[in-house]
């Protein structure tokens, strides 16, 4: 019996190759925090006293990203992310540190944007000036709510009046800062309004700040709130809310570029930028992942996620120069179109159709059935040209993207 072999069995066979390397930024992370808040799944740990190694962090990270230098020889940086966790309870002299490593080591883009998140209860006046002289260039603060009440059942550590002082120092020192704010919040007993809602967005915009990110809280798996859920606003008052704050940021001049952040014409945050047009980002701190393109392949990375055992794992892997890798896998070929779709209809204004193949290596036609789909339920609109997810499609993103989900094949 001989076999038949397609031409469509062979091209499926074919490694996808990728003609240019997307950008590259860095995301470096810091995972400790003064208090683990009820809502939060990030890979954060508590401060507690003497188990902040700083300096010895400090050194892991630089080795850290001296071993995963042959992934990336040679690709110039264009943003850098320092995330957590609060980073903003390391000194000054750590992220300069960091900062001197990294501009040693790779080719960071002249006036790359360099990014470092904070929370009002860690401001210092003049920590947040030594931030600045040291690279800083863009803050971002976690304020999620200015209103005491919606705080203390978040568990944050700030109140009203220290986030407003917050605000206030950042501004001194930064002329590109990120609020950070949460909608559909407990409020102890009860759920939060929509007049409460609308008094958050608009002492935001009061503000003036360039960009503004409003998150739906959502009670993730693994965390107290999902445990013990608190009273929070039913779907049909959320979906006002996020109406409403859509609405009052639009009004004020901001764009709604992704799914959940808004910024003034032209100060968008390149690095998140990066993340949903599928660009890679190298990763390194406890429990950071990387997205690597190389001609022939795609990776993803996720380093240790314990602090201990990633700083324990760093020393071990430095002395054979590897990195300190708890998972890696490469994208499969039927994983690119939808990894694609899952960051990039996230944006408001969609992607170039050419950037599909220029990402993923893979022609737009390898997603032509799901498009087809997509389109005849009035989730998504396309030409030749661009690709973009209607109204519908971005309230209902979910159901949009379970259209490109991979096909599972049973044995």
């Amino acid at each position: 019996m001989s076999a038949v072999i397609s031409l469509s069995s062979i091209l499926g066979s074919q490694v996808p190759r990728l003609q240019i390397l997307p950008p590259l930024s860095l995301y470096i992370h810091l995972p400790w925090c003064v208090k683990k808040c009820p809502y939060c799944d990030f890979n954060s740990h508590e401060a507690r006293s003497g188990n902040m190694p700083e300096d010895d962090y400090v050194a892991a990270l630089i080795h850290d990203l001296e071993t995963a230098l042959p992934q990336i020889w040679g690709r110039k940086v264009v943003s850098v992310f320092f995330g957590g966790g609060t980073p903003s309870l390391f000194s000054a002299r750590s992220i300069d540190t960091i900062l001197t490593a990294v501009r040693t080591l790779l080719p960071l883009e002249h006036l790359a944007e360099v990014t470092l998140e904070a929370n009002p209860g860690t401001v210092e006046a003049q920590k947040f000036a030594d931030f600045r002289a040291v690279g800083i260039n863009r803050l971002s603060l976690g304020i999620q709510s200015f209103n005491p009440k919606h705080l203390q059942a978040l568990g944050r550590i700030h109140d009203g009046d220290e986030a407003r002082r917050a605000v206030e120092i950042a501004q001194k020192n930064f002329d590109n800062v990120n609020l950070d704010l949460m909608y559909a919040l407990p409020n102890n007993a009860t759920e939060q309004t929509l007049d409460e809602a609308r008094q958050d967005i608009t002492t935001a915009v009061s503000y003036g700040v360039p960009h503004i990110s409003a998150y739906h809280l959502t009670l993730e798996p693994n965390t107290l709130f999902h445990r013990y859920p608190p009273p929070l606003p039913d779907d049909d008052l959320a979906a006002e809310m996020q109406v409403m704050i859509e609405q009052m940021l639009a009004d004020n001049g901001y764009v709604n570029y992704e799914t959940s952040a808004f910024a003034q014409p032209g100060r968008e945050s390149r690095h998140n930028l990066n993340y949903w047009l599928f660009g890679d980002y190298l990763g390194i701190g406890a429990g950071a992942h990387s997205k690597i393109s190389f001609a022939d392949k795609i990776v993803r990375q996720m380093r240790y996620k314990q602090p201990a055992e990633y700083l324990a794992k760093t020393a071990a892997s430095a002395m054979l120069a590897d990195a300190p890798l708890q998972e890696h896998h490469e994208v499969g070929r039927d994983e690119r179109g939808f990894e694609f779709m899952m960051n990039a209809l996230r944006l408001t204004a969609g992607f170039a159709t050419e950037m599909f193949q220029q990402r993923t290596g893979l022609p737009i036609t390898a997603i032509q059935q799901q498009l087809n789909e997509a389109e005849r339920r009035g989730l998504i609109m396309r030409d030749h040209q661009r690709i973009t997810p209607t109204l519908t499609g971005r309230r209902f993103l979910n159901d949009l993207l379970q259209i490109f989900l991979p096909e599972k094949t049973g044995a």
